[in-house]
């Protein structure tokens, strides 16, 4: 019997997995059978992902964490281990949007919003799951969740832009040299995804006339688009997998 996706047995953290692509990706793996922990900066809505990925089925631990805090990400991700037990799949998925703003108008401080969340946070979370993983010896997976902006010219939001390609050649690098230790690492393009980040957007007629056309699938994307992905990617199936950046975008990117 061909059963590479089946997680059972197996632990995984999800950064911002309280809301938007990291609950569909926390869903998915609770589904396919694996202990779940998500983090969010939000003790509210962290706690309600909480209760409704629990009436899923399957274990799930939520605690609230500002990835873009060294100490807070140190602490919360020994809490995370105490209460798993270890972690085999890390996805960094915590991240922030960028107000549109000409370089010739931004700001430092808005510059650094977006770095400290979104590259500042991958290193922090990522530094800790690696020494995780290699100490135990076990090997494991780690994705993080980049931005099509990434590879693609995002004027008004070059520092958006600037935060996600970093994270696209972090995860390479770290591919090589994870790589020793049977740690796999992988990043995630999506595109124009309905989440609570993108809902100003795609709730404006003007925005949407103008960019829906150039998604040659004719829809935005959603969160269960991710949660395949994500069993994918912690599974046995993308064991030779590593270093790869999967776009997800219905096509946008290549029209």
């Amino acid at each position: 019997m061909y059963t590479p996706f089946d997680l059972t047995g197996r632990t995984a953290l999800v950064t911002g997995g309280n809301g938007g692509i990291g609950y569909g990706m926390a869903r998915a793996l609770l589904q396919a059978g694996a202990a779940v922990a998500i983090w969010g900066s939000n003790a509210d809505k962290t706690h309600t992902a909480r209760q409704s990925l629990g009436a899923t089925g399957g274990r799930i631990e939520s605690f609230v964490c500002d990835v873009g805090d060294e100490q807070q990400v140190e602490r919360t991700f020994a809490d995370t281990v105490a209460a798993l037990g270890h972690v085999d799949a890390c996805f960094a998925n915590a991240g922030v949007s960028a107000r549109p703003t000409p370089v010739t108008e931004m700001s430092y401080e808005e510059f650094r919003r977006v770095m400290r969340v979104n590259v500042d946070g991958l290193f922090f979370t990522f530094r800790a799951a690696a020494r995780h993983m290699a100490q135990r010896g076990q090997g494991g997976a780690m994705v993080a969740t980049a931005s099509t902006a990434a590879i693609e010219g995002a004027a008004r939001n070059s520092h958006y832009g600037a935060s996600k390609g970093a994270v696209t050649s972090y995860v390479r690098a770290l591919a090589v040299e994870l790589a020793r230790h049977r740690i796999r690492v992988n990043s995630i393009l999506p595109g124009w995804i309905e989440t609570d980040m993108t809902s100003r957007a795609m709730g404006d007629a003007k925005f949407t006339q103008a960019v829906l056309p150039r998604i040659p699938v004719r829809r935005w994307g959603t969160i269960d688009d991710f949660g395949g992905l994500a069993v994918f990617l912690m599974s046995d199936a993308s064991a030779y997998m590593t270093g790869e950046q999967l776009v997800v975008d219905g096509g946008y990117s290549k029209f």
